[in-house]
């Protein structure tokens, strides 16, 4: 799928609603590593990406709705019109404009570990998984109403197991694991995020800064 070049430009742009004069010592010590959180349909990215970017005083960024606004059209339509492969192709495209940037909360589409020339991309950065039950993405899912086409005309159940069994051995070639209970909320699965960032920042390389 080709982008307009208007979109390009606005690609460019990360989510102007950054988060100032954080004083947290993490954040300090991340130096401006992007965080990518993967996982799941209904594992809670967009949820709990904001409260961490919060904390962190850095950018949040949901990559579905800036691949949207890149298309100008929606995630559905792009997949009725063009099919799956180039959603996955535009899915890059979005990611690649977002690796050069620092300081920023990436909450990923399910499906970007499925395409081994985005790791390249998610490595530039900490790559945290926000593991969750078949049982909880179920829960969540079916009191979802956004529009998501791997999971339209299909049982539910069956694909969402289908879909973690394929994934789950990419997913868990991430930096960090979070794995979720059935009550945390998103504050919670934010702070655990942080606190399980430390350790890692004495092994992990700085983020390339632009």
């Amino acid at each position: 799928m080709t982008v307009p070049e208007d979109s390009r430009a606005a690609l460019q742009r990360p989510d102007p609603s950054v988060q100032e004069g954080s004083s947290q010592p993490l954040a300090q010590r991340l130096m401006g590593c992007n965080l990518y959180l993967v996982g799941m349909m209904g594992s809670g990215k967009s949820t709990a990406g904001r409260p961490l970017s919060t904390a962190l005083g850095y950018r949040f960024i949901d990559a579905d709705e800036t691949l949207e606004r890149a298309a100008g059209c929606s995630i559905p339509e792009i997949f009725a019109r063009e099919g799956e492969a180039a959603f996955r192709d535009l899915e890059t495209v979005v990611l690649e404009s977002i690796a050069p940037w620092h300081s920023l909360v990436v909450a990923t589409g399910g499906g970007v570990v499925t395409q081994p020339r985005n790791w390249g991309l998610l490595r530039q950065g900490l790559v945290v998984w926000l593991d969750a039950s078949e049982e909880l993405l179920l829960k969540r899912l079916k009191t979802d109403s956004s529009p998501r086409p791997l999971l339209a005309k299909v049982d539910l159940d069956d694909r969402v197991v289908r879909l973690l069994s394929e994934r789950r051995r990419l997913y868990a070639e991430a930096d960090l694991v979070i794995h979720q209970a059935n009550d945390d909320s998103p504050q919670q699965v934010a702070e655990r995020i942080l606190e399980a960032l430390p350790p890692m920042l004495r092994e992990h390389p700085e983020a390339p800064r632009t």
